[in-house]
């Protein structure tokens, strides 16, 4: 972990690649999907009065075209804005600030490194999974903002588009469906790269799962993670660190090996200080109507 930082901190690494996954957000409170179909979670029995064939037939979209109930009672927990995002995501936006991120990569849908959120600016992230913030009609496709249908989620209703009465499905990579396509910015990122961070991810899920071996063999590559997976665990290579256990704790201990905990500190004070500004003015500005 010293070595990395130093070659972050001496600037030896000027095009950082992070993968990320749902370990990332957990901290934040949002349950990844093992939590979600895991009896006795609010989830779990929200989910069970739909009767599905199998948990992860709420993310096939065979299953969602003939029946989007389940998936919209999901949708309706794990809706950004929800959520704030944490140390993790703080620290990519702070290594973009010092102009070594080359590119994130996350598995997570949740939005909360996005530059509205946390701040990483939209052509530093790739959202291999897809996204909430944006939305499409599954009959005539017609493009929506992901804020317009919160209303109708969060009343627990199908959202339907007023054009054609489809269902609107919001724009994450289901099962059986193509990846975005800057999810493939991958054959040029990968290769650029002269360090490879991943961090709460299980590494199982493909193709996501196979980039962590798409950087040059002499590249190091940082595992900060609850367990060894992919090739972390089975295909080792000699400038490979792993940094086992908590992933928030694991970007701190970086974070303080780098000499970045003060200019991280001010950072996730003033994205705080921001969001309670939006918060009041937003406030403010809906008392000035009678209806509320």
């Amino acid at each position: 972990m010293q070595d990395v930082a130093e070659n972050i901190r001496e600037r030896r690494c000027k095009r950082v690649v992070v993968m990320a996954g749902a370990g990332i957000s957990t901290p934040s409170g949002i349950p990844d999907f093992r939590t979600c179909r895991s009896p006795g979670s609010g989830l779990y029995d929200n989910l069970q009065q739909y009767d599905l064939p199998y948990a992860e037939a709420i993310f096939e979209i065979g299953f969602f075209h003939r029946n989007p109930n389940p998936f919209f009672a999901l949708a309706k927990e794990l809706y950004p804005g929800n959520y704030q995002p944490n140390l993790t995501h703080y620290f990519v936006r702070l290594l973009h600030q010092k102009g070594q991120l080359l590119r994130m990569y996350t598995q997570n849908i949740d939005g909360l490194e996005r530059h509205q959120v946390a701040g990483v600016p939209p052509e530093m992230l790739v959202e291999a999974h897809g996204t909430f913030a944006t939305a499409t009609c599954t009959s005539c496709l017609r493009k929506y903002d992901g804020e317009e249908l919160r209303p109708e989620v969060m009343s627990g209703a199908v959202p339907r588009c007023p054009t054609c009465k489809g269902v609107v499905k919001p724009d994450i990579v289901f099962f059986g469906e193509e990846l975005p396509l800057s999810f493939f910015k991958y054959l040029t990122d990968f290769p650029l790269a002269d360090l490879l961070i991943v961090m709460g991810t299980s590494l199982e899920v493909e193709p996501f799962a196979s980039l962590a071996g798409a950087v040059r063999s002499s590249v190091p590559r940082l595992l900060i993670n609850r367990d060894l997976v992919g090739p972390f665990a089975w295909g080792r290579r000699p400038h490979d660190v792993t940094q086992l256990g908590d992933v928030v704790t694991g970007v701190k201990e970086l974070v303080d090996a780098l000499g970045w905990t003060q200019e991280l500190d001010a950072l996730m004070a003033a994205g705080n200080s921001e969001k309670c500004l939006i918060s009041e003015n937003f406030k403010t500005y809906i008392s000035k109507f009678s209806w509320i």
